[in-house]
């Protein structure tokens, strides 16, 4: 009968201090439901490489330049091949640091990162640096017309940033 008379004290006790406490514990509960809540960013870390930089596609820029150059009065279907040296990408910030013992000297390179909480982190970027072309193909049923021509290897330089000196144009079937 003691067991029971203390079990019954315990629970009175118990209701007494959840009735007490009954904000403090509904904040608790709140906040454990918000940590187990999805963010959507699952197992996201630094990346050295950063998006914009992985989702660049020389492709994609070729057809928009097709579709562009087939505007163009007397150029007729085109086709645009591009040559490129490197694709774009972001300087990272990075931390060096070096110590000096006696003739030795040790440095050590890390790239900067920050948290933005709940385990999300992105490094720090300095600068970016642009694709670089080394050259253009252009094919196009108007390519015999000087004027064509002309308006082509103008559009290609502009969206380029290549001289007309590497930029190739031919007549198409």
């Amino acid at each position: 009968m003691k067991t029971n008379e203390a079990v019954e004290r315990l629970l009175g006790r118990l209701r007494q201090g959840i009735g007490r406490y009954r904000y403090v514990l509904l904040v608790a509960l709140a906040g454990a439901v918000l940590l187990l809540l999805p963010t959507g960013k699952s197992g996201e870390t630094a990346k050295t490489a950063p998006a914009s930089a992985e989702e660049w596609d020389a492709g994609e820029l070729e057809e928009r330049l097709e579709d562009a150059l087939s505007r163009i009065d007397g150029a007729g279907t085109v086709e645009v091949v591009l040559t490129v040296s490197h694709a774009p990408r972001q300087i990272l910030a990075e931390d060096r640091t070096s110590e000096t013992d006696g003739e030795d000297v040790r440095e050590e390179e890390t790239t900067v990162v920050l948290s933005r909480g709940s385990g999300v982190q992105e490094t720090v970027t300095v600068g970016q640096v642009s694709a670089q072309f080394r050259g253009a193909l252009v094919v196009c049923s108007g390519g015999d017309d000087p004027q064509v021509r002309l308006a082509v290897a103008e559009a290609v330089s502009a969206v380029t940033g290549l001289g007309t000196d590497r930029i190739a144009i031919c007549k198409g079937k």
